[in-house]
C-alpha cells in the first residue's frame, strides 16, 4: 500500500548543540491523567494536526480499507525549548539497520467499550511523546562520516492514519492466516527517505465488529522490538488511566554503547564480515521473494529433537534444531553453488549481558548479531545436528567482549561498509518478546504479525510467531513465517513436508 502524501517536514539548519537536562541520562517525569467517559474526547492538551484525507480500495467491498484522515500528533506539551542534534549508538547506525521496520497489532472487540480506538491511540500518544519525543526527530547522515544521527525541532509529530474497513476480524480469522495483498494495507509503507523523516507512522484501522488493528511503520536505527515494546507498553498504561508511565525512558547512547578509548578487537570479526562499501544488503536483486506461513506442532518439533539427540547426545533448543533445519532447507531449495559461503544469523539481547548492565529503560537496540557461516555444500551434506552444534556453539561469544569488540569494530570500519555478504539467511524469534502485554482497553494482541523483509542483513528473513490467542484450542504449537525465492518454494515444501513424518 502507498502511503498517504504526508506534509514535508520542514528543513532547519541545525547545529550541534548541547542536549537538554531532561534527555542527559532519563526523561523527567510527566504527569497527565487520562480519562474515559461516556463518550470519549481526547484530552485538552493533546495536539493532534488534521492533514490529508485518503482513499484505497482492494477488490472485495468488504474488504475496503478506507483511508480517512491522516493526523500529526504532536507531544501534550513541549519537551524541549530550542532544536538540537541527539546522537545514536554504534549499535544503531549499523548499516544493517537503515531500514524501516514494518508489523501490526490485532485487537478484537470488547463488549460495551465506550470509546473509539483511534481516540485512545492518539491521546496516549501525545502523553507518552512528551517522554518518547525522539519519535518525533529527523534522520540524517553526519557530513563527517555518514553516520544517521536524529534531528528534533520544535512543534513536531507523528503521523497517525485512521482507516476503517467494513469486514469483521473474525471474518480473516483475526490475520492468523496472512492474506498478504490485505495485511499490506494496514500498515504505512514509507519509502527509504520518508522513513528517515517520519522515523515512526502508526495506522488505526477500525473493523465492522469493533475490533481495530494498530499498524507501526519505525526506522530500525531508533530502537529495536523490545525498545519498541517498552514505548507501546507505556503508552498502553496511559490509554487504560494511568497518572504516569511506569518505566521512564533512557537516551544516553553514546556513553552507555560507544566505543571503547583505545579501541581494542578481540574477536576476528574480519573473517565473519565483509568490507565493501558498494554492496547494499537490501538492494533489489529483481528476484521475487514470496512468503510461506506454516504452522509447527508440538509432536513434530519433539521428535526432530528427538532424533538430533539419539545422533548426537546433545540436547537443542526450538530455535537451534528447527532454525538447523528451515536454514538448510533454503539453502538446499535454492540450488545455490557448492562453493558458495552462506550465513546463518540472528541477535541477542545485551541488555543484561553488557557490563554493567543498561538502564531498564534503555530504549534503544540493544541487541548484536551473532554468524555462522558454512559453504552450501557443507550445510546441505553434513548432518542437521553438527549446524544445530554449530548454531548453538555460537551462543558461547555471548559476552561484554564481544559487544564492546563489536561497537569497535564499527568505529574502525563503519566507512568500508560493513556487510555480512549476499547468502545471509536473518532468523528471530518473536515468541516471547512482550507483544501480548500491549493492552490499550481492549486486552492484548490476538495477533501480531511482522511485514518486513529486511533483517540483519538479510532479504529473505524467518520469523517464529506465536499463533493467535483467538485460534486458542483450534492450533497447536506455533507459526514459522519465512521469506524465499519464488522458484525454491516447491523445494523448500518438499525439504520441510520431512518434518511431519
Amino acid at each position: 500500500m502507498p502511503t498517504p502524501s504526508l506534509p514535508e517536514v520542514q528543513a532547519c539548519s541545525t547545529s550541534s548543540c548541547p542536549l537538554p537536562p531532561c534527555i542527559k541520562l532519563a526523561f523527567s517525569p510527566f504527569l497527565v491523567i487520562l480519562s474515559i467517559i461516556e463518550i470519549y474526547q481526547p484530552p485538552p492538551n493533546s495536539v493532534i494536526i488534521p492533514q490529508n484525507h485518503h482513499q484505497i480500495q482492494t477488490q472485495l467491498p468488504k474488504m475496503q480499507v478506507k483511508i480517512q484522515e491522516t493526523v500529526t500528533v504532536q507531544p501534550a506539551t513541549p519537551p524541549f525549548d530550542h532544536d538540537h542534534v541527539l546522537p545514536l549508538s554504534h549499535l544503531d547506525t549499523d548499516r544493517n539497520l537503515h531500514v524501516t521496520f514494518r508489523y501490526l497489532r490485532v485487537y478484537a472487540a470488547k463488549e460495551n467499550h465506550p470509546a473509539e480506538p483511534f481516540h485512545v491511540i492518539t491521546a496516549a500518544l501525545s502523553t507518552a511523546l512528551v517522554h518518547y519525543y525522539p519519535f518525533t526527530g529527523t534522520l540524517r547522515h553526519r557530513h563527517l562520516d555518514g553516520r544517521l544521527e536524529l534531528h528534533c525541532h520544535l512543534r513536531k509529530g507523528v503521523p497517525v492514519i485512521r482507516a476503517a474497513v467494513e469486514c469483521s476480524l473474525s471474518s480473516v480469522n483475526y490475520l492468523d492466516d496472512l492474506d498478504e495483498k490485505f495485511v499490506e494495507q494496514l500498515v504505512p509503507d514509507p519509502g527509504l527517505e520518508d522513513g528517515m523523516t517520519r522515523p515512526m507512522i502508526l495506522q488505526v484501522t477500525d473493523f465492522g465488529c469493533g475490533g481495530f488493528v494498530l499498524g507501526a511503520a519505525i526506522h530500525h536505527s531508533l530502537c529495536d522490538g523490545l525498545g519498541a515494546s517498552l514505548f507501546f507498553n507505556g503508552m498502553a498504561e496511559l490509554a487504560r488511566g494511568a497518572d504516569q508511565i511506569t518505566v521512564e525512558p533512557v537516551w544516553d547512547r553514546v556513553n552507555l554503547l560507544g566505543p571503547r578509548n583505545p579501541t581494542g578487537i578481540e574477536f576476528p570479526f574480519q573473517d565473519i564480515l565483509s568490507l565493501d562499501k558498494d554492496f547494499s544488503p537490501y538492494s533489489d536483486s529483481g528476484i521475487r521473494v514470496i512468503k510461506e506461513c506454516f504452522n509447527v506442532k508440538e509432536e513434530w518439533l519433539d521428535r526432530l529433537k528427538e532424533l538430533l539427540h539419539e545422533n548426537s547426545g546433545l540436547k537443542f533448543t526450538t530455535f537451534e534444531a528447527l532454525g538447523a533445519l528451515i536454514w538448510r532447507s533454503r539453502v538446499k531449495a535454492s540450488e545455490i553453488s557448492g562453493d558458495e559461503k552462506v550465513g546463518f544469523a540472528y541477535s541477542i539481547n545485551i541488555r543484561k549481558l553488557v557490563k554493567p548492565p543498561l538502564p531498564v529503560g534503555y530504549w534503544g537496540n540493544g541487541c548484536v548479531p551473532m554468524y555462522v557461516h558454512l559453504t552450501a555444500r557443507e550445510l546441505v551434506e553434513q548432518p542437521i545436528w553438527k549446524t544445530a552444534n554449530l548454531i548453538k556453539k555460537s551462543k558461547y561469544n555471548s559476552t561484554d567482549e564481544y559487544v564492546r569488540s563489536y561497537i569497535d569494530f564499527q568505529e574502525l570500519h563503519y566507512e568500508k561498509g560493513i556487510t555480512a555478504g549476499p547468502r545471509v539467511s536473518g532468523f528471530t524469534d518473536w515468541r516471547h518478546l512482550g507483544h501480548s502485554t500491549v493492552d490499550f482497553g481492549w486486552g492484548g494482541p490476538v495477533t501480531v504479525v511482522p511485514l518486513s523483509r529486511h533483517l540483519l542483513g538479510s532479504v529473505e528473513p524467518c520469523f517464529f510467531l506465536p499463533c493467535s490467542s483467538a485460534s486458542e484450542g483450534k492450533k497447536d504449537g506455533f507459526k514459522v513465517l519465512v521469506h524465499l525465492q519464488e522458484d525454491a518454494l516447491q523445494g523448500f515444501r518438499e525439504e520441510m513436508d520431512k518434518l511431519k513424518s
